[in-house]
């Protein structure tokens, strides 16, 4: 009998990594059909015949997708049991919706993955139910204004009396600094790939995804079948896992288009909480934050602290000069000081930059009164020591370590 009941628990798992395979973009049909059926493994029994038409009570048009109905044949189920032995001989799981460990925030959703491609080092319970969840995410064009509050933000988080995990996309910009800083801050942190778990989009994280996938309680997810590669589409449904995942997003900044966006009218949409962080009227890397802030659609974030506390999150438990700050806790002038000396032209660059978020290598020279090569020789310097960086329009900001 134990034998028995193994064998039916597996083939529940390979009936739903191939419902999650072809019902990928329709959950809430192969929900509706499963909840028909009785299981999904029934679904592919040979027995059970699809309805002819749409069901009561707002369900799903089946007439309309004859095509996934027509791939309900044995076929997909040896193909789920080849991408199953595949994903074991990696390191990575497969979470069915049945399954016990198949996150709970993801059950609340109307439209929840049939199943969760998982990579992470620790077990999923360590990962999905040790720390309430909190989404970050932006753009990837990020403003100096918006790198140093993405950081900001995140630091803030992890000095809660209660630490999040920080949840987001792996995207450029705002994602990747959101992953980093809550590794750097001793966060957990869970990347979802709009791509296929053994892929990586996009590749200038392949390291940041190796330093999550070995970091305890972090890990990558992805609802797509191994091979899947990174195409417009994908992002939309990794967004809605994002979300769902989370118990608030945080949107730290967005245009009035893009992923972001999408990600937090999921958010609302699934009854989350959203977070903005303002941005200047004219700058259109903020219009869509200030554009969910005017809508009633999100609240405004004013500081650190006061996210925390209205996440119920606790107070903070550690000061601003916690262990991750730059020079382990010392101030960037002191900082600076160590590097270059106390008369140095780095010194008051940074300090300059610190303070005037964005400013150019002329707006500096002007501000500090300092020839002009001699400031662009210093802030060349300085990016080569990795302190500084400055964006295709010549605004200065400080690196993530420094700010």
């Amino acid at each position: 009998m134990h034998y028995f009941r193994r064998m039916m628990e597996f083939d529940e798992q390979v009936a739903l990594c191939a419902l999650n395979k072809i019902f990928g973009y329709h959950p809430r049909l192969a929900m509706a059909l499963m909840e028909e059926a009785g299981s999904a493994a029934a679904l592919f029994d040979g027995k059970w015949k699809a309805p002819g038409q749409a069901g009561g009570d707002g369900m799903p048009d089946r007439a309309s997708h004859p095509e996934l109905l027509a791939q309900l044949v044995p076929s997909m189920l040896e193909w789920a049991q080849g991408e199953l032995s595949r994903i074991r001989e990696q390191g990575f799981r497969f979470l069915g919706y049945t399954d016990p460990d198949y996150p709970a925030p993801l059950r609340e959703i109307p439209d929840p993955p049939l199943g969760l491609y998982l990579n992470g080092s620790t077990p999923p319970t360590q990962i999905f139910d040790l720390h309430p969840m909190v989404g970050v995410v932006g753009t990837r064009d990020l403003s100096p204004y918006g790198r140093a509050w993405c950081r900001k933000l995140v630091e803030g988080l992890a000095r809660a009396r209660v630490q999040p995990c920080i949840v987001s996309g792996m995207a450029l910009g705002a994602d990747g600094i959101a992953h980093q800083t809550a590794l750097d801050c001793g966060l957990t942190t869970i990347g979802v790939l709009p791509t296929g778990i053994d892929k990586m989009y996009p590749w200038q994280h392949e390291r940041l995804a190796m330093q999550m996938v070995g970091a305890p309680g972090c890990g990558l997810v992805t609802d797509y079948p191994t091979g899947t590669a990174p195409v417009a589409l994908n992002f939309l449904r990794r967004n809605r896992i994002i979300a769902a995942l989370t118990r608030a997003v945080i949107v730290v900044e967005s245009k009035t288009k893009g992923g972001s966006l999408m990600t937090a009218r999921y958010a609302v949409e699934y009854g989350r909480d959203v977070y903005a962080l303002p941005g200047r009227a004219d700058d259109l890397r903020s219009a869509g934050c200030n554009s969910l802030i005017h809508e009633n659609m999100a609240e405004i974030i004013t500081t650190p602290e006061d996210l925390v506390a209205r996440l119920g999150l606790g107070a903070s438990t550690r000061g601003a000069g916690g262990s991750w700050a730059s020079g382990s806790g010392a101030s960037l002038r002191s900082s600076l000081i160590r590097k270059y000396g106390e008369l140095s032209a780095q010194v008051r660059i940074g300090e300059a930059v610190k303070d005037n978020l964005g400013i150019t290598v002329e707006a500096l020279s002007a501000l500090l009164i300092l020839p002009y090569q001699e400031v662009l020789t210093a802030v060349t310097v300085m990016e080569a020591d990795g302190i500084l960086t400055t964006d295709l329009l010549g605004r200065c900001s400080l690196t993530p370590n420094y700010s």
